[in-house]
Protein backbone atom coordinates (compact mmCIF):
# COMPACT_ATOMS: atom_id res chain seq x y z
CA UNK A 1 0.00 0.00 0.00
CA UNK A 2 1.16 3.55 -1.08
CA UNK A 3 1.55 5.94 1.47
CA UNK A 4 -0.16 9.12 1.46
CA UNK A 5 1.34 11.84 -0.61
CA UNK A 6 3.34 14.55 0.92
CA UNK A 7 2.63 18.61 0.30
CA UNK A 8 5.61 20.75 0.62
CA UNK A 9 4.59 22.95 3.04
CA UNK A 10 5.01 26.04 0.12
CA UNK A 11 2.30 24.36 -2.53
CA UNK A 12 -0.60 26.51 -1.62
CA UNK A 13 1.56 29.56 -1.47
CA UNK A 14 3.06 28.78 -4.69
CA UNK A 15 -0.12 27.36 -6.73
CA UNK A 16 -1.73 30.52 -5.89
CA UNK A 17 1.17 33.00 -6.91
CA UNK A 18 1.10 31.22 -10.00
CA UNK A 19 -2.53 31.48 -10.99
CA UNK A 20 -2.34 35.16 -9.78
CA UNK A 21 0.21 35.70 -12.75
CA UNK A 22 -2.88 33.67 -14.93
CA UNK A 23 -1.30 30.53 -15.11
CA UNK A 24 -3.94 27.15 -14.86
CA UNK A 25 -2.70 24.88 -12.05
CA UNK A 26 -3.28 20.85 -11.86
CA UNK A 27 -1.38 19.76 -8.50
CA UNK A 28 -0.38 15.95 -9.36
CA UNK A 29 1.31 14.93 -6.08
CA UNK A 30 -0.83 12.05 -5.29
CA UNK A 31 0.07 10.34 -8.61
CA UNK A 32 3.14 9.48 -6.45
CA UNK A 33 6.45 7.27 -8.09
CA UNK A 34 8.48 10.20 -8.26
CA UNK A 35 5.66 12.54 -10.54
CA UNK A 36 6.48 16.24 -10.49
CA UNK A 37 4.44 18.06 -7.88
CA UNK A 38 2.45 20.36 -10.51
CA UNK A 39 1.48 20.95 -14.20
CA UNK A 40 1.13 24.58 -14.89
CA UNK A 41 -0.33 25.55 -18.34
CA UNK A 42 0.61 29.37 -19.28
CA UNK A 43 0.96 31.42 -22.48
CA UNK A 44 0.48 28.11 -24.57
CA UNK A 45 2.80 26.10 -22.75
CA UNK A 46 2.62 22.85 -20.53
CA UNK A 47 5.16 23.01 -17.80
CA UNK A 48 5.84 20.57 -15.04
CA UNK A 49 7.70 21.80 -11.91
CA UNK A 50 8.42 19.63 -8.49
CA UNK A 51 8.32 21.90 -5.10
CA UNK A 52 10.89 21.51 -2.49
CA UNK A 53 11.02 23.38 0.94
CA UNK A 54 14.36 22.10 1.28
CA UNK A 55 16.88 20.42 -0.91
CA UNK A 56 16.01 16.90 -0.16
CA UNK A 57 14.38 14.54 -3.51
CA UNK A 58 13.19 11.16 -2.94
CA UNK A 59 14.58 8.26 -4.51
CA UNK A 60 11.51 7.61 -6.65
CA UNK A 61 11.67 11.50 -7.52
CA UNK A 62 15.42 11.12 -8.43
CA UNK A 63 14.82 7.99 -10.54
CA UNK A 64 11.85 10.20 -12.29
CA UNK A 65 13.87 13.02 -13.05
CA UNK A 66 16.91 10.76 -14.39
CA UNK A 67 14.34 8.77 -17.37
CA UNK A 68 12.18 12.12 -17.80
CA UNK A 69 13.05 13.17 -21.20
CA UNK A 70 11.28 16.20 -21.03
CA UNK A 71 12.27 19.31 -18.38
CA UNK A 72 10.95 20.01 -15.49
CA UNK A 73 11.67 22.62 -12.89
CA UNK A 74 12.06 22.51 -9.46
CA UNK A 75 11.06 25.49 -7.46
CA UNK A 76 11.39 26.38 -3.74
CA UNK A 77 9.59 29.66 -3.07
CA UNK A 78 7.33 32.05 -4.65
CA UNK A 79 10.06 34.27 -6.16
CA UNK A 80 11.27 31.76 -7.59
CA UNK A 81 7.55 30.16 -9.54
CA UNK A 82 7.32 34.04 -10.04
CA UNK A 83 10.55 34.15 -11.99
CA UNK A 84 10.04 31.00 -13.88
CA UNK A 85 6.78 32.15 -15.47
CA UNK A 86 8.53 35.28 -16.31
CA UNK A 87 11.06 33.67 -17.93
CA UNK A 88 8.76 31.89 -20.28
CA UNK A 89 9.13 32.66 -24.20
CA UNK A 90 6.49 32.22 -26.64
CA UNK A 91 6.87 30.87 -29.66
Amino acid sequence: MRRAARVDANQAAIVAALRKMGASVQPLHTIGKGCPDLLIGYRGKNLLAELKADSSFTMDQLKWKTEWRGNCTTLHSVDEAIAFLKGIRIR
